[in-house]
């Protein structure tokens, strides 16, 4: 298996993750405000799908040739700023904490989806070796590496550990 394939079949298992747990709790469950912050899983899940837009820009863009069209967010922070996550996603809760569960899985799903797609669509030398001037240094497979460890990592992992913690899983 090579290195993009490896990564990809990384992210698809996370996706498969995800579903398995959203698909074992209710929407009660799923919406109510109980995780730290006062957070619910579905704001959980909206954040990933607002950062996933970014990448989904970044990938659309190495496919087609171009800068990548990002959606607009802030007008005074520049989300991949060391100094801005915070002010961000709070902006990013705020913008999305009403919409109803079953868009904000479904946007986070179709997106997903789009995200594998696209990361398919590229060359595994295209991932690794080729230079796009706005990816400031940076290589394009790092996006979907950087995305696994947003999902799992960041999100994924404290969450199973807290629900586990609060007796809702049996293992983590």
């Amino acid at each position: 298996m090579n290195m993009k394939e490896h990564i990809l079949t990384a992210l698809a298992e996370e996706f498969n993750r995800w579903e398995e747990l959203l698909a074992s709790m209710n929407e009660e469950q799923i919406t109510a405000p109980r995780l730290p912050n006062h957070r619910s899983i579905k704001d959980v899940v909206a954040h990933m799908w607002a950062w996933q837009q970014r990448s989904i820009a970044r990938l659309n863009a190495a496919v087609s040739g171009r800068e990548p069209e990002f959606a607009k967010w802030l007008a005074d922070v520049n989300p991949d700023s060391e100094d801005s996550p915070n002010r961000t996603n709070e902006w990013i809760y705020q913008t999305y904490r009403e919409l109803p569960w079953s868009t904000v899985h479904e946007n986070w799903r179709k997106g997903f989806l789009r995200f594998l797609e696209l990361g398919k669509a590229i060359s595994e030398e295209d991932l690794i070796e080729k230079e796009y001037p706005w990816l400031k240094g940076y290589w394009l497979y790092m996006i979907l590496v950087s995305s696994y460890a947003h999902l799992h990592i960041e999100h994924y992992g404290p969450l199973l550990a807290w629900l586990k913690e609060h007796g809702e899983k049996e293992q983590a």
